[in-house]
């Protein structure tokens, strides 16, 4: 977007778009369904109300939707990945996370939850942080990938869509409004995935516009006073011989 385009509005730029990235929901691991395979694409993509159209989703109980619109990650992280675990052939090109939105110039410590976000003719917002799954590991043959995620906070999060439009390589990531700058999303996962149970602190996450799952996590928290079991979710189903 050029700032003619703009229009002169108070807009910053904050990232760029690296790649845009589609799949197909496909037969995966322990009987499950997953489109995390992605695979970039070289042409402008439509943006619905549910992402990127021609994008699938695996299992809808828990992906996709308004909330969950598109997953952006950061292309930095990559190379930290690298460090962290070796040459690794996934690391070697984007994608490998599901992202739908491959980005330069920003991570989740710069970025905050109810951010406005313009991205070629959208207009999005962030809606949450991503709690990374057990397919993680199957995908990257590491039996704990997807708690290095949530532990590194390098998980990327959702958009969801406020203008539907179109958004390609090479576009510009524009803040529009930031109503909550005290509130990376890399602060909220941390208070979330490093099992906070200060009342204070979970009193403050609820005074945010969380997504409902979210919410109702935090208020099982200040009710029971337990942090919740995240076994299924990150290490998935018991294989059964």
């Amino acid at each position: 977007m050029t700032a003619e385009q703009r229009g002169g509005l108070n807009m910053k730029k904050i990232g760029t778009v690296g790649a845009v990235l589609v799949g197909k929901a496909v037969s995966y691991a322990r009987g499950s369904t997953s489109a995390i395979d992605k695979k970039v694409m070289n042409e402008r993509l439509v943006v619905e109300r549910l992402g990127f159209v021609n994008d699938e989703v695996g299992d809808l109980s828990v992906h996709g939707g308004i909330e969950k619109a598109l997953h952006i990650y950061p292309s930095e992280h990559y190379v930290e990945w690298q460090k962290d675990l070796g040459d690794n052939v996934m690391f070697q090109e984007v994608g490998a996370f599901g992202e739908n939105i491959s980005s330069l110039g920003l991570n989740e410590h710069t970025i905050c939850i109810e951010d406005k976000i313009r991205i070629g003719t959208t207009l999005l917002e962030v809606s949450q942080g991503r709690m990374p799954c057990w397919k993680l590991n199957e995908r990257f043959d590491q039996h704990n990938m997807s708690l290095k995620l949530q532990d590194t906070l390098r998980t990327g999060w959702y958009f969801r869509v406020l203008e539907e439009g179109e958004i390609g390589v090479g576009d510009e990531i524009l803040l529009c409004e930031r109503p909550y700058p005290d509130w990376s999303v890399a602060r909220i996962m941390s208070l979330i995935f490093t099992g906070c149970l200060d009342k204070q602190a979970l009193i403050q996450l609820l005074d945010l516009p969380l997504v409902d799952s979210w919410q109702r996590l935090v208020e099982r928290r200040l009710a029971n006073d337990v942090v919740e079991d995240w076994s299924f979710r990150l290490f998935g189903p018991m294989v059964q011989n």
